[in-house]
């Protein structure tokens, strides 16, 4: 860990302050909404912009960065970033605002994959796992440093859009001046959407409905958090509460899913997060009662994310792990797209409290999905007599799919020993 630090702290330093002014942006959209009367409707097409702008940076930025380098493409779109923000309190208009948000979510995406590109090639194949678990911490302390950045001053002003603005200029510094000759960047055949599911229904589907929870809880929990009648101060300790539980129980989560049979524990996690927001349903108008529930469902969706590629992956072959990758993000992109609307639609139906409502339904599907599933095939433990899983990589939602082949490439180092180990103990 400490060889990673020493190599890659400057471009984690980076990273960090990208990851601070989005999170400060994404939450600051429903709070400042609120204030300038949009609809809850309005809102969640604001959010959905992002998350349509996203999937279509992390497809497209990979070509552009062949075409004319990383140096060039890191500052073009971060010049974006950085113009999009200043212009969101000048033009308070809900179709500007969906503009804005699909420019930045595609600048966003697009710095990303530049930047992890960078990480994976710093990291040797001793460290690349170190440097995955590193990036996602880096990521979930961002944003939830981010929620604090909330306080500051006063979100019908000018000053919060400022200050995300800067964090993400000054994050160039320590990103270009620091890191090593731009790395080749190659392109990873995919596995087709039918293939994909073929191998493993589970994953897909998961992956979809998934996304949806996770676009609701990164772009809406800040609308239903003004809608509800929050202050800022109570907001922002809401919306870090979900990813406080995503850093808490990510590693927990996932050492568990090393020793026993992921579709057990796929469902556990997404049963226990539907349960958490049916109580939050039913009694989140009680702020404390809410924040556990947020602290709940965070530990439970967001390790679901790399619980559903390490299950999926264990039904893979290794030179189709990397491919594999790129389809499931995409599918966790479309569920992303469609969450927020849904997640406006049940708030103009329910009120506030239908926010939860979207995570209820989906993380009980995505369970009985699982039961169902466990009917359909033998898990890939009774397989093989002497079946061991391919260990847990840790990554977050909200990937792109470079950080995602990073993982897994640690994935596949991993099962390439463990099928050496097996060799060496059948000779």
């Amino acid at each position: 860990m400490f060889d990673v630090l020493k190599s890659s702290w400057a471009l984690l330093l980076g990273m960090m302050f990208l990851m601070v002014g989005n999170g400060l942006q994404g939450s600051l959209m429903g709070v400042r909404g609120g204030i300038e009367g949009f609809s809850t409707y309005e809102l969640s097409l604001i959010t959905s912009g992002y998350f349509l702008g996203f999937l279509g940076g992390s497809r497209l930025a990979p070509g552009f960065i062949q075409r004319v380098g990383h140096v060039r493409v890191f500052a073009a779109l971060g010049s974006f970033i950085s113009a999009a923000l200043i212009l969101y309190p000048a033009v308070t208009d809900p179709i500007a605002w969906v503009i804005l948000r699909v420019i930045i979510g595609f600048s966003f995406s697009g710095v990303y994959v530049t930047a992890e590109s960078w990480l994976n090639n710093s990291a040797t194949n001793e460290t690349r796992g170190q440097a995955l678990s590193l990036y996602m911490i880096v990521q979930m302390v961002g944003i939830v440093t981010a929620q604090g950045l909330l306080n500051v001053a006063d979100p019908g002003g000018f000053i919060l859009f400022i200050i995300p603005s800067v964090l993400v200029s000054i994050s160039f510094a320590p990103i270009l001046l620091s890191v090593s000759p731009t790395p080749a960047f190659g392109a990873t055949r995919q596995l087709s959407f039918a293939d994909l599911y073929k191998i493993s229904p589970l994953g897909v589907v998961g992956m979809l409905l998934l996304g949806g929870v996770f676009s609701a809880q990164f772009g809406m929990s800040a609308v239903y958090g003004s809608e509800a009648g929050l202050s800022v101060a109570q907001i922002s300790v809401f919306v870090s509460a979900i990813f406080v539980g995503a850093m808490v129980l990510q590693y927990p989560i996932g050492w568990i899913s090393d020793r026993m049979d992921r579709r057990v524990l796929i469902l556990t996690v997404s049963a226990i997060a539907s349960v958490a927001a049916f109580v939050a349903w039913l009694y989140g108008t009680y702020f404390p009662v809410s924040l556990v529930c947020a602290f709940i469902i965070g530990g439970m969706t967001n390790p679901l994310y790399a619980l559903l590629i390490a299950y999926t992956n264990d039904y893979l072959d290794v030179e189709d792990m990397a491919g594999a990758s790129g389809g499931l993000l995409f599918v966790n992109g479309l569920g992303a797209i469609a969450g927020p609307v849904l997640t406006g639609w049940l708030m103009t139906q329910f009120g506030p409290q239908g926010f939860w409502l979207i995570i209820v339904a989906t993380m009980a599907a995505t369970a009985i999905y699982a039961a169902y599933r466990m009917t359909r095939r033998q898990s890939a433990y009774a397989e093989e007599d002497e079946y061991e899983a391919v260990p847990y990589a840790a990554v977050g939602p909200g990937s792109t799919p470079y950080i995602a082949e990073i993982a897994q490439e640690v994935y596949v180092e991993a099962a390439e020993e463990i099928a050496e180990a097996s060799e060496d103990v059948a000779s």
